[in-house]
């Protein structure tokens, strides 16, 4: 039997690993990017058990909406949870402001609706913080679509402990995503208390570190290319980047254990995670896909969860 996890308390389920889709049709994120593979990646989750397709407007400038919409047809809509965000104002000029606005929420999530070709979000998040919103009334705003069955649960994205807090005053969020990994570690110390307390799930982004945690390097310098995300990543330099590299080798027996890859492995430690609802690891490619949907089948036992815990504790 597929293992679902409940979202927040919503009445929204899903598989504990889902697709992160900014690689299909996010050509402003990716250069060359394909869409018949994109496409290709969004059928191989689904015909994987996967369930969870975690989109947003700002991959592609809802081009990877479009896509999945696409897709999505051929499928029973029902079994599939459709996660989309948005805070996104784009003028003519291409210039990029974020609002947080009732107004432009409930148009952000409309515009969606029609992107995906689907009559309601399982989940839309409010994909980054304005400056001057009072959050309570951003949720509200789409508290009243979820009264009108538009969207089944609320989240937030990018927003600071105290934001948050405000968001969550009227206790209408379900759901959180925010940056965690093994080595970006900071949510546990002040956020995962709060979320528990709250009945927040909580899915993590950026889960392999581009790349970092999935065993693809081997210690030796690394340089990328102007505008590369890694470039000046301090994870990729030094010390630092050995460390890593030498944690991640030491989960070969794991691997090894399970018959897996050390990517499967890392992603297995967040479905047993207790603090982690769904893990949303991205892919460029149907293969991809596939090897990450394997790790559904991988269970640790406690010990192994905590000597891949303990690893990381660099």
């Amino acid at each position: 039997m597929t293992q679902t996890v409940k979202i927040g308390k919503s009445a929204v389920e899903t598989t504990p690993l889902g697709f992160g889709t900014n690689a299909v049709g996010g050509h402003n994120l990716f250069p060359d990017l394909s869409e018949e593979d994109g496409m290709n990646s969004v059928r191989a989750a689904l015909n994987s058990g996967i369930t969870m397709l975690d989109t947003a407007y700002a991959y592609g400038l809802g081009r990877s909406e479009e896509l999945i919409g696409q897709v999505i047809k051929d499928y029973d809509r029902s079994k599939i949870t459709i996660a989309t965000k948005g805070a996104q104002l784009v003028d003519k000029n291409g210039h990029t402001t974020i609002s947080n606005d009732p107004a432009d929420l409930k148009r952000f999530v409309k515009a969606s609706l029609k992107r995906l070709q689907t009559d309601y979000l399982d989940i839309f998040y409010i994909h980054f913080p304005d400056d001057q919103t009072p959050k309570d009334q951003a949720v509200a705003a789409l508290d009243e679509l979820k009264q009108e069955g538009l969207i089944k649960a609320i989240g937030v994205s990018n927003f600071s402990l105290a934001q948050l807090k405000e968001a969550n005053k009227n206790h209408q969020v379900d759901v959180v995503e925010d940056q965690y990994s093994l080595i970006h570690r900071q949510p546990e110390k002040a956020l995962f208390p709060y979320l528990r307390k709250e009945h927040i799930s909580f899915v993590p982004f950026f889960p392999l570190a581009s790349g970092l945690l999935t065993g693809k390097y081997d210690g030796s310098p690394v340089d990328f290319p102007a505008g590369d995300l890694r470039k000046n990543d301090p994870n990729f330099a030094g010390s630092r980047f050995s460390g890593i590299v030498q944690s991640v080798k030491n989960l070969q027996p794991i691997a090894d254990n399970h018959d897996a890859t050390i990517a499967q492995v890392v992603l297995a430690w967040y479905i047993k995670n207790p603090d982690v609802s769904v893990v949303i690891p991205g892919a460029k490619t149907p293969q991809q896909v596939q090897s990450n949907a394997k790790a559904m089948n991988i269970a640790l036992t406690d010990e192994e969860f905590n000597e891949v815990d303990n690893a990381f504790k660099l």
